[in-house]
């Protein structure tokens, strides 16, 4: 993977995952999270998900946390004006909190469900709760074409993710599959940058194009088979 080709094509998307405002109101209103609430946004990529949870938490704030330095000073530079939101770059397990709500889309699996729950517990204000989305196989048949989907890991089916909540201590209270239009909201923009790249591009910049078109196209010809669960937990 050329990483500068990468981020050419990733730079100034709205998102860096599925995900969409929908998806936010549901984990925010099943998590019981108050107008007040102070958010962790993990994972944040540009920031796409923090309108909907400033809806959340009108009174609130919202702290994003990305590895990637570009997609803070975005997320910095977009809500300048905004008190509520802050950001840093560095790891999204260092956070102390207190947080009512600890929202990860498509992040955790790089850390691992249970590693990411555990240490998140203590950065939970009492009664708080952590809202995640993670790779699923929802067809055991399609086992092949996920592995090569997800490079390489074999999700876990929606029992699985279940065993690993459990094992690091936690329920779940609500769990479902990111919808395609979550998923749409991702690709869509994608596929028009995609386009407007394409003329002119160099060798290391068309295979980055020509992988994310065949990721796009896999999802759209399998997306009953595989996807992104959508999981509400709390401490058990």
């Amino acid at each position: 993977m050329d990483w500068d080709a990468f981020f050419t094509l990733h730079k100034d998307l709205p998102r860096e995952g599925p995900g969409d405002p929908d998806e936010v109101a549901l984990a925010c209103r099943v998590a019981g999270t108050k107008a007040n609430g102070a958010v962790l946004d993990a994972g944040s990529g540009p920031g796409g998900d923090i309108p909907a949870l400033l809806q959340a938490v009108p009174q609130g704030r919202v702290h994003a946390v990305d590895s990637h330095t570009p997609f803070v000073e975005e997320i910095r530079s977009r809500f300048a004006d905004d008190p509520r939101v802050t950001a840093r770059a560095g790891d999204m397990l260092a956070e102390t909190g207190p947080y009512d709500l600890i929202w990860s889309a498509g992040a955790v699996y790089f850390a691992g469900i249970p590693e990411a729950l555990r240490t998140w517990r203590a950065a939970l204000a009492p009664g708080g709760a952590i809202a995640f989305s993670a790779p699923c196989l929802f067809d055991p048949d399609a086992k092949a074409i996920a592995e090569i989907f997800f490079e390489g890991m074999v999700p876990q089916d929606r029992r699985g993710i279940e065993a690993e909540v459990t094992s690091a201590g936690f329920r779940v209270i609500a769990s479902r599959p990111v919808s395609d239009g979550a998923w749409e909201a991702y690709f869509g923009p994608q596929e028009a940058r995609i386009a407007a790249l394409r003329p002119g591009a160099d060798d290391a910049l068309a295979e980055v194009l020509d992988a994310a078109e065949t990721e796009i196209a896999t999802w759209r010809a399998h997306r009953r088979a595989f996807g992104y669960e959508l999981v509400v937990v709390k401490p058990a």
